[in-house]
């Protein structure tokens, strides 16, 4: 028997199923409850958040009743509950076709519903075709447009469509979900690689399941954070840990080696900037927001290291050092020497502290301090905003 993927085979059947939509599926429930269905619906949030799923449960509940009928609608192969790919069927034939069928009445459910995904990749033509039949439709057909992209679709569209907002999957909704999935299959996996998992995925369902399914594929019972690491080349979180302890003591020769480490490991330049970005997000909330704030997510353990490692930095030092990865990140990517700009980065970093003394001192003998004042590092006692690390 072939294989199913987990973004397949746990994908939400009924409207109590639609994690993270729950407003969405209550008020479309309404909508059925109390007789008032909309002629044409838009779907629209990022990829893999449960719009063509909700659209075919939409479809089953105004449509189905049959166990057949119900099994159909969901798989895509319902007679009466046709679904349109708009990114394969782009021309304006195509719609005029969808159009054209639109007349005929529905075999054996009350309605003849069009599901059409990815709407914003039709034509000019196309959209022009389809605007008609929207205008004034046929009392027994239902438009359901899902898009990932709703700025593409024109406002003549969207004014005659009910419009609905999927919102990104919260983490913790993600890593309950991938929890039960793993229960299902009988495996088990470290906290840390769920949340690891969970904050990769930005908010789609889908995107973790892939991933989850990903890992599965390597054939071992507990899955580890170390297995997600090599799988996709992340850094692992321990060097880049002792990277950011070095900066925060202000130590170039200890940062430059771990940096190097982490490169050596395989893990790309981009890669580690990327990660780099996120750690220092997390340090920065944690500094300005507590310990306890929900915009972090960790597990327990990592989030009590990284509340230490947060103490040694302050907000400014932090803030500056985010402004230098991602100037860093846009450098390097046009960069003949990659490399160099990485480690200059690194440096400066470290030295951050020692490089905003020297900024001081020379305004001060260039004039452009009043006579007898003090650096700005010496005189307040602390780093100026901007410069580097806390003492540790």
């Amino acid at each position: 028997m072939a294989y199913t993927v987990l973004a397949r085979r746990y994908r939400s059947q009924s409207f109590d199923d639609l994690i993270g939509q729950e407003p969405i599926s209550r008020t479309l429930q309404n909508a059925i409850a109390s007789d008032r269905l909309a002629h044409a619906y838009l779907f629209t949030g990022t990829r893999g958040v449960g719009k063509t799923s909700a659209a075919r449960i939409f479809a089953k509940a105004i449509n189905g009743g049959s166990k057949e009928v119900d099994a159909a609608i969901m798989t895509g192969r319902d007679t009466d509950v046709i679904e349109f790919d708009a990114a394969s069927n782009t021309s304006v034939d195509h719609a005029r076709e969808l159009i054209a069928n639109a007349a005929y009445r529905p075999l054996r459910g009350p309605f003849k519903i069009y599901i059409i995904d990815e709407v914003h990749m039709l034509s000019t033509s196309a959209f022009n075709a389809l605007l008609k039949t929207m205008e004034e439709p046929p009392e027994h057909v239902k438009f359901i447009l899902c898009t990932t992209e709703v700025h593409k679709v024109p406002a003549t569209i969207q004014s005659r469509c009910q419009r609905y907002d999927f919102r990104n999957i919260p983490i913790d909704r993600i890593i309950a979900h991938l929890t039960e999935v793993l229960k299902q299959e009988k495996h088990t996996a470290e906290p840390e690689l769920l949340y690891t998992v969970a904050s990769l995925a930005n908010g789609s369902m889908r995107d973790a399941l892939s991933l989850l399914d990903r890992l599965l594929a390597a054939g071992e019972k507990k899955l580890t954070l170390k297995l997600l690491q090599d799988l996709l080349g992340l850094p692992d979180r321990q060097l880049l840990s002792d990277f950011l302890a070095a900066v925060a003591d202000g130590k170039p020769k200890p940062a430059l080696e771990a940096m190097d480490t982490l490169l050596s490991k395989g893990t790309s330049i981009d890669q580690v900037l990327e990660s780099l970005l996120d750690r220092l997000r997390d340090l920065l909330i944690l500094t300005a927001c507590g310990s306890d704030s929900p915009a972090v997510q960790l597990s327990d353990d990592s989030r009590a290291a990284e509340i230490t490692l947060a103490s040694r930095f302050d907000g400014a030092s932090l803030v500056h050092n985010i402004a230098l990865v991602e100037s860093t990140q846009r450098s390097a990517k046009s960069s003949a020497a990659p490399r160099a700009i990485l480690d200059a980065m690194v440096a400066r970093m470290a030295m951050s502290e020692k490089l905003a003394d020297v900024t001081a001192l020379v305004r001060e003998l260039s004039g452009s301090a009043p006579a007898g004042a003090k650096p700005a590092a010496s005189a307040a006692g602390k780093t100026p905003v901007g410069a580097g690390s806390k003492k540790s």
